[in-house]
């Protein structure tokens, strides 16, 4: 058997499982996989450095397959390698509840899967991530971390603005060790790509900083030659690959028919005639898939010469390797985190939280070394980078600080992909109202459970004079509505110590540290050791007697509700005061905390400056005190005057709804 010969049926290995899985789903995407196929098999027989023994196996060559509709490529690669858990009954259960294959690749329920892609551009934004995040770790630890990235992308992916985003990026820092496929098919969903799109993506690489050419996809030889001199660049490098969409189908191939239904069983018995594959659905001969699985174990001895590489390591560099990439905190971070909560109570301090973060990073970034921070060209607002932090730059790849550029989406992506490879812990800056801009990405960290940190200051009408525009209204409700992800709104220095100790250790999905512009009062003046934001809301400031009145409130309004607590005791009514940083935390308690911290005063009121959604769970039908539409223009004082988030509001919300008929001083109300 030629080696031509050998290669297509090893192909066709993949395109029949591709086809008769989507068959069987009578869903999915068949193009995609018939299409690529030639190129998925010269990468995995004879590039991509993998074991199927190990899946997880730290310097395994990352494969992302960022257009995620194509999944049954990356699964039929899988089952065809032989990874244990993608049996063939797994392949025939495509798409169907609980199985292995769903329809989307998702990376925690598929071993072998990097990451969960499906909307466009996202998976390509992650292999950057990926990439850069290999060399960061590379230069600390050597040759023990050495490895590619490689992204099969397709015309949609290219197509989303997130794209130039993340090539931009990878351009800019050279990174050479990400090798991408342009699935260059021509068709969308809609019919021919020329009727929405023209663009010469090879020029647009070139433009980014890339390393671009244009092969013929179908072309085994043209596609080893192409993939030698990528693995030698000093730049990115992008493979355009023209193939045919569902190719082999006699009269859907090269049409948009191909892309995303069953083909139908004429179609495929027609594309079995043609391909010269004649065996039953969901069969690989044993030949074909013996040499499968031989590609599959063609890595085995790598993963023993690198083990042994890791056990030369000195024991203290060995085990901080080991650390890192098993995701374990230094334990020295209690300390860190103690030693902040120390010198606020030694030296109370009325501060913004952005600086205030600031200062906690300052002893956090010195105690977690995988910490990598940056900031989307706000470096300065957001208050993300210490003085310590080296800039990480093109090619040069030592320092502890990116220059996101101003790439919210790309920055958020490139972070989950950063989370992904493992090593390292993300955390970057931008204000709260982009974290729109950063959304699909948030929601995919969430989803993904990934460990990432977006410090996003100005987090209300407190920006002041920048205006509605920059003004996050809607933001903390619709960030609290993604599962998973932790808000975090501190009132003061003391409770963004802690938030950030609670972001660093959550694995569970990402965390948003909403940061205020404007200067904030110490409220907790005294060292406790413990984490009173742990449980997402606590008692900051209890009733003098039994309480008639309830104040809740996270981050600027605290201050607004202590000030409030104390002209209404001197009116003669007991109130409390709870913080709460982290409604999200705090709803996840048990009931019995809950209903404790809720406490049984008849009048509940919430106070934010923000829209209301969210607070009810809290509050019930109690009053809030806060936005009900966009902010203004003009200096943030005069903003929470004109807006009604006042210490004399909060006074006058819980006279009337005590009944109560007095009124304050004139001069207290101006």
């Amino acid at each position: 058997m030629s080696t031509r010969a050998n290669h297509d049926r090893m192909a066709n290995a993949i395109r029949a499982l591709s086809m008769d899985a989507v068959e069987a789903a009578k869903s999915g995407h068949p193009g995609l996989p018939m299409g690529a196929a030639d190129v998925a098999t010269v990468l995995y027989t004879k590039f991509l450095k993998f074991d199927p023994a190990d899946p997880a196996w730290p310097d395994r060559d990352r494969f992302v397959l960022s257009a995620g509709h194509g999944s049954m490529l990356l699964y039929s690669l899988l089952y065809l390698c032989g990874y244990p858990a993608m049996t063939i009954e797994e392949i025939k259960r495509f798409r169907q509840l609980d199985s292995k294959t769903p329809g989307h690749p998702e990376n925690f329920v598929t071993e072998g899967v990097e990451t969960t892609t499906g909307p466009l551009g996202q998976g390509l934004a992650n292999a950057v991530g990926m990439a850069l995040a290999e060399r960061i770790l590379a230069e600390e630890f050597g040759d023990i971390v050495d490895h590619f990235t490689y992204v099969l992308a397709s015309d949609g992916d290219l197509m989303e603005g997130i794209s130039q985003e993340a090539i931009a990026l990878a351009g800019h820092l050279k990174l050479s060790k990400l090798i991408v496929f342009f699935d260059d098919n021509g068709i969308t969903i809609d019919g021919k790509l020329s009727l929405a799109d023209s663009t010469d993506q090879v020029a647009r690489f070139k433009a980014s900083n890339w390393n671009a050419s244009r092969i013929d996809g179908h072309d085994p030889a043209a596609i080893e030659q192409a993939i030698e001199a990528a693995r030698k660049s000093d730049k990115p490098t992008m493979i355009a690959c023209r193939t045919t969409i569902g190719f082999g189908a006699p009269h859907k191939a090269g049409t948009a028919e191909a892309h995303g239904s069953a083909l139908g069983a004429e179609e495929i018995k027609g594309a079995r005639e043609k391909l010269g594959w004649n065996y039953p659905p969901f069969e690989i001969p044993a030949d074909i898939l013996g040499e499968w699985r031989k590609a599959g174990a063609r890595a085995a001895e790598s993963r023993k010469k690198w083990k042994e590489r890791v056990s030369a390591l000195p024991a203290d560099k060995r085990a901080e390797f080991e650390r890192r990439m098993a995701g374990k905190l230094p334990a020295v971070l209690a300390g860190a985190v103690r030693q902040v909560k120390e010198n606020a109570a030694a030296k109370p301090q009325e501060i913004a939280t952005r600086k205030a973060s600031e200062l906690a990073l300052e002893s956090l970034v010195a105690a977690v070394p995988e910490m990598i921070g940056g900031s989307a060209d706000l470096t300065g607002s957001n208050n993300t980078k210490t003085k310590a932090m080296a800039v990480i730059g093109p090619g040069q790849f030592k320092g502890r600080f990116m220059h996101w550029g101003i790439r919210e989406h790309g920055m958020a992506a490139a972070m989950n992909g950063m989370s992904l490879h493992g090593g390292v812990i993300p955390y970057s800056g931008t204000f709260l109202v982009f974290s729109d801009y950063c959304r699909p990405s948030l929601r995919l960290a969430a989803l993904m459970e990934q460990r990432v940190i977006h410090v996003m200051t100005h987090d209300s009408i407190g920006l002041g004079e920048d205006g509605p525009t920059h003004q996050p209204v809607e933001h903390l409700a619709a960030l609290r509505a993604i599962p998973n992800l932790h808000l975090f709104r501190p009132a003061d220095l003391m409770e963004t110590a802690e938030c950030w100790q609670l972001a660093l250790e959550y694995t569970g999905g990402p965390s948003v540290l909403a940061l205020t512009r404007q200067n904030l009062p110490a409220l907790r003046a005294a060292f406790e050791e413990a984490n009173k934001c742990a449980r997402g809301a606590y008692e900051l400031a209890p009733a003098k007697g039994k309480a008639q009145v309830s104040l809740f409130a996270s981050g600027s309004e605290v201050s607004l509700c202590v000030a409030a607590k104390s002209e209404l005791e001197k009116q003669g009514i007991a109130a409390r005061v709870v913080s709460v940083p982290c409604l999200d935390l705090f709803l996840a308690q048990d009931e019995s905390y809950r209903a404790a911290i809720v406490g049984d005063a008849p009048i509940k009121i919430a106070v934010e400056a923000a829209t209301r959604l969210g607070w009810d769970a809290v509050i019930g039908s109690g009053t809030f005190i806060g936005m009900s539409g966009f902010g203004a223009s003009a200096p943030y004082k005069d903003l929470y005057r004109h807006f009604g988030i006042t210490t004399e509001a909060i006074v006058a919300a819980a006279f009337a709804a005590l009944g109560d008929k007095r009124e304050l001083p004139r001069k207290e109300r101006a």
